[in-house]
């Protein structure tokens, strides 16, 4: 079966007449390692400059390089307002994923300025928020402001890896960004887990009993 290709708009946006729409997008729900992020995003389509809207996909379509041109334009654009929120490691690892992810987006929403009457968001599960929500199936492949918050809270998580992976560089977190590649697996068995990993996942509990 031919994987359809979507393109992003404004149409998802423009569906719903109630006041200012935010995409929200996460990065970070499958990696061993590493901090989790929300970012939600709200655009002015008659503000945003013409040839940044064109570039804005779906941040897993892009290069590294492309995804972080596309960041400093977000970060500077007047037609762009936007709210990331970082929920690091310990955090995490007391909340576990299930509570972890709806409380990360609910603090990126509320991190707006202005309040958003709806949020459009990637996903398959409410996090309910206590705004009106739709779940979007690929929506970071089909509308603006999700594929912004994509951009944006992928790019902020790797920087934080980046700079993780300067503090334990066997890890490759520079490259792999904590998920559970094959150097990374290798770098478990040879030098166990960080302050960083997560062990609320059974990977790194598996290795904390076996060690």
């Amino acid at each position: 079966m031919a994987t359809i290709k979507y393109t992003p708009s404004f149409d998802l946006e423009n569906t719903y007449d109630s006041g200012l729409i935010a995409g929200v997008d996460e990065a970070g729900c499958g990696p061993w390692a590493g901090p989790l992020t929300a970012t939600a995003c709200i655009i002015d389509q008659a503000k945003i400059e013409k040839n940044l809207l064109a570039c804005i996909h779906d941040s897993k379509t892009l290069s590294a390089k492309k995804r972080e041109t596309i960041y400093e334009a977000l970060m500077q654009d007047q037609g762009v307002m936007h709210s990331t929120h970082v929920m690091h490691i310990a955090e995490f690892n007391t909340l576990g994923l299930a509570k972890a992810l709806p409380l990360t987006i609910q603090r990126a929403v509320t991190g707006l300025s202005i309040k958003p009457k709806h949020v459009l968001m990637d996903g398959i599960r409410d996090p309910k928020i206590g705004i009106p929500t739709s779940l979007i199936v690929k929506g970071d492949q089909k509308s603006y402001t999700i594929a912004a918050a994509s951009i944006i809270a992928k790019v902020t998580r790797d920087r934080l890896m980046q700079k993780l992976s300067q503090h334990y560089p066997h890890y490759d977190w520079a490259k792999n960004a904590g998920y559970g590649t094959k150097s990374h697996r290798e770098a478990l068995e040879k030098y166990g887990v960080t302050q960083q990993h997560r062990t609320c996942y059974k990977p790194i509990q598996k290795l904390l009993l076996n060690a």
